[in-house]
């Protein structure tokens, strides 16, 4: 009994990064839904940025301040400018596009779209020296592989759509559809996607060097969620100063969008994400993205009645080819650790 209990242990101590990434994918699913369906009952991308961060810096601040009293470093100005620049990065203007795009197009499209986030990553990633890549070892190879099998998977479900598969039933729950004029695939919501896609890359390497220097994942949640609301609530000054009223939200699904997306994604996931990062490293994060995809492909066509094209389900096989291929290659690497030697060996380690 003992060494079955103490076989379980080690087994979820060397897969725990991996469960919480699919964890963070599931959430990342119900994101979609629930969002579009707040944006289309009348609520602003912008001010849904804002809010959710500024609920989930809330959240967080608690937890960073109690827990990390002893291993968060001075903030010194510099740092303080490389969180605003991470900030910008990684909240402020990536999911800013990435709303808006979501507004301009489906779930199912951003969610595809969103998988080149692991190549460009891991193409970064490469040139800065983060990830390296022995092409003489078969582990290498499949890296490379990987990645390009991914990207081809993305390019298939983007660029091929095919016949229509027939829905079995009726959609158990009906999401009000786009109109016509910002249909999915529209050359607005691409390159918004796009450059989120690029913007979302960036951000994962920053947040990779910046943990060298700051590494206390809970409070740099924590800043980051603040500092961002901050600047998406200029931006929204700025793009709606016309419109005053859509600060103004009910009781309503926009209220349990920004709680959930405060709360779970702003919060949770985020911490998640910087964990993961320090523990494998930021491909290793990226790489499950695909998995979003295909849960919310399953999640529109068995649920909210999506058209579902052949062409999504053959790159989704390829894009799941590409990420077992990529895995096993990351698999062979040792386990990255960001926290480089000006930290010592008896600084705690953050406990999801």
């Amino acid at each position: 009994m003992e060494q079955n209990i103490f076989s379980f242990l080690l087994a979820y101590r060397e897969f725990k990064p991996h469960l919480l990434m699919i964890f963070a994918q599931v959430s990342y699913t119900f994101l979609f839904f629930i969002t579009e369906a707040s944006f289309n009952h009348g609520m602003s991308p912008y001010v849904y940025v804002t809010y959710r961060h500024v609920v989930a810096g809330i959240v967080m601040f608690p937890f960073a301040y109690f827990l990390e009293r002893k291993v968060r470093p001075k903030l010194t100005f510099a740092l303080f400018m490389e969180i605003f620049l991470l900030s910008v990065l990684g909240i402020t203007l990536s999911l800013n596009l990435y709303f808006a795009s979501l507004k301009y197009t489906s779930p199912t499209f951003v969610a595809s779209m969103y998988n080149t986030v692991s190549s460009l990553t891991f193409i970064i990633a490469l040139a800065l020296r983060f990830e390296v890549v022995d092409i003489r070892n078969p582990r290498g190879i499949a890296k490379v592989f990987g990645t390009i099998i991914s990207l081809a998977g993305v390019m298939t479900m983007t660029l091929y759509k095919g016949p229509i598969m027939k829905n079995l039933w009726h959609p158990l729950i009906h999401i009000q559809p786009k109109s016509a004029s910002i249909s999915e695939g529209g050359l607005r919501g691409s390159l918004l996607t796009v450059s989120c896609c690029v913007t979302i890359s960036m951000w994962y390497i920053m947040q990779a060097s910046t943990l060298k220097r700051y590494p206390a994942e809970l409070s740099l949640t924590t800043w980051m969620c603040f500092i961002g609301a901050a600047q998406s609530a200029v931006f929204t000054m700025i793009v709606e100063h016309n419109n005053p009223s859509v600060w103004i939200i009910g009781i309503n699904i926009d209220l349990w969008s920004t709680l959930y997306g405060g709360i779970v994604v702003g919060g949770l996931l985020m911490y998640i994400q910087l964990w993961c990062t320090v523990k494998k490293g930021p491909v290793f994060v990226t790489v499950f993205n695909p998995l979003c995809t295909i849960f919310v492909a399953i999640l529109a066509y068995f649920i909210f009645g999506e058209k579902l094209y052949l062409g999504s389900i053959i790159g989704a096989f390829i894009v799941i080819m590409g990420l077992y291929l990529l895995l096993w290659g990351k698999e062979g690497d040792k386990e990255v650790d960001f926290k480089t030697k000006q930290f010592t060996s008896e600084d705690p380690e953050c406990k999801v």
